[in-house]
This record gives C-alpha cells, sequence and structure tokens, in this order.
C-alpha cells in the first residue's frame, strides 16, 4: 500500500522554517510542512493546505522539487511525498496545536532534531537542485540504506 504526501519547505537565502512536531507521526523532529492528499485534492492543493493548517500562513508560487520514497522495516505502507519549496508566503508563521515554528540560518539547521534522511536531500533543496530519493528506515529513528539523485 503507498499513501502521497506533501512537504513543503518554506526558505529565503539565509534562513529556512521548520516546524517542531508536536503529536503524531514524527513527534518531537523539526520537519518542513506537509502531510496527506485528501480525497479530490490535487498534490499541489495539498501542499497549500497543509502549510495553511499547520503554520498559518499563506504560501505563494510552490515549486515542486522532488519526490521521496519511504519504506520501514516494520510496516507494510510505504509513503511517497512530492516535496514544493518557496520563499514567497503571505502572514506570520504561528504556532499550532501540530507545529511549532521556528526560522534557522541555514548553516545551523538542527539535523540531529530532524528525520535522518533531511541531511541527504534538503541541502540539494536549498542549493536550487531537484531530486529523487528512497529511504528505508527500521524504525522512525534508524535509517538503514538510501539513494538520492538529482534530476
Amino acid at each position: 500500500m503507498r499513501t502521497v504526501l506533501t512537504l513543503c519547505v518554506i526558505h529565503n537565502d539565509t534562513h529556512i522554517l521548520l516546524g517542531k512536531k508536536k503529536r503524531g507521526f514524527g513527534a518531537g523532529y523539526f520537519n518542513g510542512f506537509g502531510g496527506h492528499v485528501e480525497k479530490g485534492e490535487t498534490i499541489e492543493d495539498a501542499a497549500y493546505r497543509e502549510v495553511r493548517e499547520e503554520a498559518m500562513i499563506e504560501p505563494r508560487n510552490l515549486r515542486k522539487r522532488g519526490v521521496l520514497n519511504f519504506s520501514f522495516e516494520h510496516m507494510p505502507e510505504e509513503l511517497e511525498v512530492h516535496v514544493f519549496s518557496t520563499s514567497e508566503f503571505d502572514g506570520e508563521p504561528s504556532e499550532t496545536d501540530e507545529m511549532q515554528p521556528q526560522w534557522f540560518a541555514c548553516n545551523a539547521i538542527p539535523f540531529e532534531s530532524m528525520w535522518q534522511d533531511d541531511q541527504y536531500w534538503l541541502p540539494l533543496l536549498l542549493q536550487g537542485k531537484n531530486f529523487t530519493g528512497d529511504f528505508y528506515f527500521k524504525d522512525t529513528v534508524t535509517l538503514l540504506s538510501h539513494t538520492v539523485s538529482t534530476i
């Protein structure tokens, strides 16, 4: 079984906006903003909606940057994550019941408090590159194998 998800990274030349996940899958990790694609919704529409719901801002001009595939040793479901980025948005990032937004300098990204895969693809996104990746986890902490390539 495959689940389609979105992930949006808000950044400019010097800073990146990440959200600390407060509940659910990945709680405690910093991440971009995203989630499930709802029935009848396009992947891009889902990306816009998720940013609005999780960071209370209105993203503009999303750019698709890549697709990441995730599988877990003890989970039959595979995750297909469509990654977007933008530097444009309206509003002020605000905490929600799901995420606590925080700005970081691009040279001080808290990779130690993020999913292990982020260190492999996020620098490519920040360099303006498009990419694909496959990640195989033992659990939510241990990355067993990965491949990442630019496209």
